[in-house]
Parts: structure tokens; sequence; C-alpha cells
């Protein structure tokens, strides 16, 4: 197995800490990792752009709270947008960023492979 350098990535946003990664696998966990980061993201492939209720839909067991931080980071990462409307009540769209369409072959992947164990076929 070749062995990967360490690599630091910075973070888009100036504030956030130089993080070293040691494989790629545990850098694009750092992005996509988490209980619900995944399946925002898929949610967002599906549905282009989608609303904070709409995402609580899909994911039920999620509290507000948590599905918030994932959001927030998610957004931190530059992997979403969110773009808040001025009205009242709050309107708040959650849609991909250009970066974040580029995780769409890892996270259908992850889709299918889900149907499958789902299934019950292996």
């Amino acid at each position: 197995m070749k062995k990967v350098r360490n690599v630091d990535v910075q973070n888009r946003n100036e504030n956030v800490e130089q993080k070293p990664f040691h494989c790629p696998v545990e850098a694009t966990l750092s992005q996509i990792g988490g209980k619900y980061k995944a399946i925002i993201l898929y949610h967002l492939f599906e549905d282009k752009v989608l609303r904070f209720h709409e995402l609580q839909n899909y994911m039920p067991n999620a509290t507000a709270k948590m599905l918030t931080q994932q959001l927030r980071e998610l957004e931190a990462d530059g992997l979403i947008h969110r773009e808040v409307y001025p009205v009242v009540p709050p309107k708040t769209e959650y849609s991909l960023t250009d970066r974040g369409k580029t995780l769409k072959d890892v996270i259908y992947p992850i889709c299918a492979w889900g149907r499958e164990y789902m299934a019950g076929t292996f």
C-alpha cells in the first residue's frame, strides 16, 4: 500500500485552523462525516433547493439543533449555500455550491450501496 503524505488543507474560512490529514479517506470524511451531512447533501442533489423544514421532514430523527449544526458545518466548509430572505416569518433556503456539487460521485455510490444493503442482496 502506498503511503500518503501529510497534507495541510485549509478550510475556505480564513479563521479556521489548518487540518493535517494522513489519508485521503480522512480528508473526505472531514467534509462529509457527521450523522446527517451525507444525507443533507444527497437530498440537495435530488431536490436542488430545500428549506429547513423540508430537510427536517427527510430526517425526522434529527433534532433541530443537530440539523442546524450540520448545516452550519457544511456551509462553513463551502459545500452548501444558505440564502436567508428578509420576510416574516424568515425564509431560509439551502443549495449546493459548485464545490458541494463535486461530491456527487461520492454520495451517489454510497446511496447505491445503501439500496442494495436495504434490499438484503448481500
